[in-house]
C-alpha cells in the first residue's frame, strides 16, 4: 500500500520506553501488596494514560491508589527525562530514510513534554515538526478511543483512509483500527513478546511489521 502519511505512536515504537516504565510499575504494586509481573503491566496498562491508566490501575488492585503510587510515577518520569530513552532498533534509520514531503506526526498518549524531549534524545525532533499529538492535551478522549489519529491525520491535510498507523500497544491498535486507518501492528521493540503480534491481529490490524525494514516494504517505501 503506497500511503500518504504516516502516524507514529511514540512509547514502545519510537524510543524504548515501554520494558522499563512496566517493569517499575510492576515492581511498586508487587511492594505495596499487589504481585505483578512485568508482562502483567503491560498486558493491562501499556498505551493507556491519565484517568484511564489511573482506572485500570485501581481495577487491577480492587482500590484507590494510594498518594505515594503517583509521586513514585513522578520520580521515574523526572529520572527518564534527564536521562532520556534510547530509539527502538532501526526507527531512528527508517524515519529518516522518508521522503521529507512525506505527511507524518506522532500520536502519543504522553504529553507533548515528554514527546518532545525524547526525540531531541533520538535525533528525530526536526522530522516532525510541530506535529506532535498527544491524547491527554489534544483531543477530549484519548486512546482506546480513535479521536487521536482523526485529529492528527486532519491536521496533515490527509484522508484517514490513505494513512498509515504505527501502533504497539492493544490500547493503541484498538482505536487505530476504528478510525479507519491502515493499521500496522509494531512488534519491534523489546518489550514485545514472542506472542505480541498475535495479540494485534486478534484486533483487527491490517498487517504485522517485527522491524522497520517490514514497515518500509508494507507502505511502499
Amino acid at each position: 500500500m503506497k500511503v500518504a502519511a504516516i502516524l507514529f505512536d511514540f512509547d514502545g515504537v519510537l524510543i524504548e520506553s515501554e520494558a522499563a516504565g512496566n517493569r517499575q510499575i510492576a515492581e511498586w504494586l508487587t511492594a505495596a501488596g499487589h504481585p505483578t509481573t512485568p508482562a502483567e503491566s503491560m498486558a493491562n496498562f501499556m498505551g493507556l494514560a491519565g484517568p484511564q491508566f489511573v482506572a485500570a490501575v485501581e481495577r487491577w488492585i480492587g482500590r484507590p491508589l494510594p498518594a505515594d503510587f503517583h509521586a513514585a510515577r513522578a520520580d521515574e518520569d523526572a529520572r527518564v527525562m534527564a536521562a532520556g530513552v534510547d530509539a527502538v532498533e532501526g526507527a531512528v534509520a527508517f524515519v529518516r530514510s522518508l521522503p521529507a514531503d512525506l505527511p507524518k506526526a506522532i500520536v502519543s498518549s504522553s504529553p507533548t513534554s515528554w514527546i518532545a524531549r525524547h526525540l531531541d534524545h533520538i535525533g528525530l525532533r526536526e522530522a516532525f515538526g510541530e506535529h506532535l499529538y498527544s491524547g491527554r492535551e489534544h483531543v477530549a478522549n484519548g486512546k482506546p478511543a480513535p479521536d487521536l489519529y482523526l485529529f492528527a491525520a486532519d491536521r496533515l491535510g490527509v484522508p484517514i483512509e490513505r494513512t498509515a498507523i504505527l501502533e504497539d500497544s492493544p490500547v493503541g491498535a484498538t482505536g487505530a483500527v476504528a478510525s479507519g486507518g491502515y493499521v500496522i501492528g509494531l512488534a519491534a521493540g523489546s518489550h514485545c513478546a514472542p506472542d505480541h503480534g498475535a495479540r494485534l491481529t486478534a484486533i483487527g490490524v491490517d498487517a504485522i511489521a517485527r522491524d522497520f525494514g517490514e514497515v518500509a516494504r508494507l507502505v511502499g517505501l
